[in-house]
């Protein structure tokens, strides 16, 4: 029996797939390879000496899917395949509704053909209506900014209808937060095409020259230092969330939303200190204007997946600075070098 990952060459699910592979998870992936590198499973497969197979596909490629699932003995599906990009999604939201739904439903069509009921889904915080309601609770109302949240919602119904409808289906949606960092061997790391849109990766590109400075988005907000509180949260720590959840599932049916976080946010410059501290590495920064539709605070309240999965982030925020510099200073550009 297998774990089908799809998007399994992006930055989540790589690590994820080192997290099932040493627990003794047998896995099998497909990745399209949009927005990632087959670098990164190869490395995956000398970090942990563990082959597995790869599929070079589009999870919208509902045929394929299926007959992967049966080639395999799939017994579950974790799902990272999607288009992520925030900004991107404003510019081109049919690109985002037309993969992201589509895949999701070609791939429920073709689990429910091959008799394979486990399904983890990547969902995120993005989820939730934006109010400065904190920490965030699972029982919190929805509703989203931006065409990425809302794929993310209409793809957290389309699931629900979906176990509603099929009595034997196992689903949980995790909504996680904002994950940083890299494994620690620096094998494996956040590699995003472009300018970032995320914090981390952007300080650790300023670190290490490829950007002249970080731009810090506000330092006006509600907050101890004026600059925005957000829930940063390692990604081997999301690893093993998605390692928890694929047991949870096993053990159930229903369809179950859980939060994956820390519990504790940290603003702007909390972690440009941090950074600094940890790694001895200045980083040059400037304060620019607001973006539209942030927020002051954005954290969780992770006690759900604690009662539920057992799971519980173990890692500081000094860990995911070293860690994130670890794989940025050994990969400056990525897997591109």
């Amino acid at each position: 029996m297998s774990i089908l990952v799809t998007g399994g060459a992006g930055y989540i699910g790589s690590h994820t797939i080192v997290c099932l592979l040493e627990k003794g998870e047998d896995v099998v992936v497909i990745d399209n390879y949009d927005n990632s590198s087959p670098e990164a499973l190869r490395r995956v497969m000398q970090l942990t000496g563990k082959e597995f197979k790869v599929y070079e596909g589009d999870v919208c490629d509902r045929d394929l899917v299926e007959r992967i699932m049966r080639e395999n003995n799939v017994e579950s599906v974790i799902h990272f395949a999607g288009h992520k990009a925030v900004g991107e999604s404003v510019e081109k939201p049919l690109k985002y509704y037309k993969n992201n739904l589509i895949s999701t439903l070609s791939l429920l069509d073709a689990m429910l053909a091959a008799g394979v009921n486990r399904l983890i889904f990547s969902s995120s915080a993005t989820v939730y209506y934006k109010e400065d309601t904190v920490p965030l609770t699972e029982d919190e109302r929805l509703g989203c900014i931006n065409p990425y949240g809302w794929t993310k919602f209409m793809n957290e119904q389309i699931i629900r209808d979906a176990c509603q409808a099929n009595p034997s289906l196992s689903c949980v949606l995790l909504r996680y937060f904002n994950p940083v960092g890299a494994h620690p061997s620096g094998m494996i790391g956040e590699d995003p095409s472009g300018i970032p849109n995320n914090l981390m990766p952007y300080i650790c590109q300023t670190a290490v020259g490829l950007r002249d400075h970080l731009t810090v988005f506000g330092n006006d907000y509600k907050t101890h230092d004026g600059t925005g509180v957000r829930d940063y949260l390692h990604v081997c720590d999301l690893a093993e969330g998605h390692a928890k959840a694929v047991s949870f599932a096993r053990g159930r049916t229903g369809c179950e939303a859980i939060n994956l976080g820390t519990g504790t946010g940290y603003s702007v410059l909390d972690i440009v200190k941090a950074f600094e501290k940890a790694n001895g590495v200045k980083i040059n920064y400037v304060i620019g204007p607001r973006r539209p539709g942030d927020l002051d605070e954005n954290y969780s309240d992770p006690s759900k997946a604690e009662r539920l999965l057992g799971w519980k982030a173990t890692r500081t925020i000094e860990d995911m600075c070293r860690d994130g510099w670890n794989w940025q200073s050994k990969n400056p550009r990525g897997y591109r070098a």
